[in-house]
């Protein structure tokens, strides 16, 4: 029997493990059901068993997830729970690992709960920028919180121990229940109506559950306490417990002492701090007086007092030392206003407008007689072209040939004729003479042949 067809353990678990790895419906699952075995395990992680009516899963809860719970998780409460479902492999079991885990019945407010944190937060209700500090002296601190409680009683001691000047004014209001929202405002606005009276507001309850505390996260009483004029401290529940008043509040307090801490100084810290400064006063004071005396005593002893002419010997050096300069000063200037006088009188006589006006004389003159010379040379030289001009025109000139008992011949139209091919027999033709014209009649024609045959 061939070994190689059998799996190990190991690698069996390890397959199991990859299908729950790659089962895209484990990967965010989520369930509901009653907390079983639950034994509460300090800075560790947590293991407990999640069961209904007919079955139960074994659920791993690490600290940094149930870091994150906001209850206090008991054996048989009934949770939601989110998380995924996995293989641990040393075992061949399966569990379901837990991410997150709330109150079952609590999911919708805690939901909404986030929703209008989100929204709160887009608007900026919890930057910051906006929040007020705190007064050093108050004088009046208003108190927003259930008249019957303990919040009121905490606060009242505190403030008388801490700083009895203070006085502190309660405005009753209903800390749970369906009217609480309408009285926690109304509360509050009825402070606002006394403007810059309260240099501090608390508003505060004991701890309880998110239901219980659900007043102080409606939107209603969170604005209103973003909208008042004074700096406000929150001091609702216990440490854990976190409400939108807590985060839109200017401080945030643990518990109602710890906001009256807040609100109030010590005031023996602050008579041992104000000693601490008289003595630091009186002692500057001193300080400043010994510096003085001292000062005093130099001057009493120099020798300015024993000799006060003395005072006034080097005074009077200086003086004769700054009539000298401002002397040879004036002198200085002086030279120089006097050699600036000579080169501006040189310059002016070098551009004088009398030198310039027999300047442009000469030029005028100088360009007269140049321009008569041109105008003889052009005339000159138009004269002797116009004689040439004349000389060829005589020349070229047909009367002069005329002259020596030549004619020319013109048809009727008075065209000159040059060739016997203008001619015919019986044509009337003008023979022009130096001395004047005669008619004749072409009688016969004949044409030369290479200038001597006739043709």
């Amino acid at each position: 029997m061939e070994n190689s067809k059998y799996l190990t353990v190991s690698d069996l678990n390890y397959y199991i493990t990859q299908k729950f790895k790659n089962d895209p419906y484990l990967h965010k699952v989520f369930l509901q059901g009653e907390l079983s075995n639950f034994r509460f395990r300090r800075n560790s992680h947590q293991y407990f068993s999640l069961k209904d009516e007919k079955s139960k899963i074994n659920v791993v809860m690490f600290r940094s997830y149930f870091d994150k719970v906001k209850f206090k998780p008991e054996e048989g409460m009934k949770v939601y729970v989110t998380g995924y479902v996995n293989v641990y492999s040393p075992q061949g079991s399966y569990q379901f690992y837990a991410e997150s885990m709330e109150p079952a019945g609590l999911g919708a407010l805690y939901e909404q709960l986030q929703q209008l944190q989100q929204k709160l937060a887009k608007e900026g209700l919890f930057d910051k920028q906006y929040k007020k500090p705190l007064p050093h002296y108050p004088d009046y601190i208003a108190v927003v919180t259930s008249a019957a409680g303990a919040v009121i009683h905490d606060i009242l001691v505190t403030v008388n121990r801490r700083f009895p000047h203070a006085e502190v004014d309660l405005f009753p209001a209903q800390v749970q229940g369906d009217t609480a929202t309408d009285s926690l405002v109304a509360a509050m606005k009825q402070i606002a109506q006394f403007k810059d009276k309260y240099d501090v507001m608390i508003i505060g309850r004991g701890g309880g559950s998110l239901e219980d505390l659900w007043p102080f996260n409606e939107e209603r009483v969170v604005r209103q306490v973003f909208d008042m004029k004074m700096p406000v401290i929150s001091s609702v529940g216990h440490e854990t417990d976190t409400t939108l008043c807590d985060l839109v509040a200017d401080v945030r307090a643990a518990t109602p002492t710890a906001a009256a801490e807040y609100a109030t100084p010590n005031l023996p810290d602050e008579l041992i701090s104000i000693r601490q400064l008289q003595n630091a006063l009186v002692s500057s004071i001193q300080n400043i007086i010994r510096v003085r005396r001292d000062t005093l005593t130099r001057i009493t002893n120099s020798v300015i007092m024993r000799e006060p002419a003395r005072l006034y010997d080097e005074q009077a050096q200086t003086l004769d030392i700054l009539r000298d300069r401002l002397h040879n000063n004036m002198v200085h200037q002086l030279e120089n206003g006097r050699h600036d006088f000579q080169l501006t009188n040189q310059k002016l006589i070098a551009v004088s407008p009398n030198k310039k006006v027999t300047s442009l004389l000469q030029q005028i003159d100088f360009c007269q007689q140049k321009l008569i010379t041109s105008i003889k040379h052009f005339l000159q030289a138009k004269s002797n072209i116009l004689g040439q001009t004349a000389q060829q025109l005589d020349d070229y000139s047909p009367l002069k040939t005329l002259n020596r008992g030549y004619t020319y011949v013109t048809d009727r139209a008075d065209k000159t004729i040059s060739s016997i091919s203008q001619t015919k027999v019986k044509d009337e033709v003008n023979i022009h003479f130096k001395d004047g014209q005669a008619k004749a009649i072409i009688s016969s024609t004949r044409r030369n042949k290479n200038d001597n045959e006739e043709k």
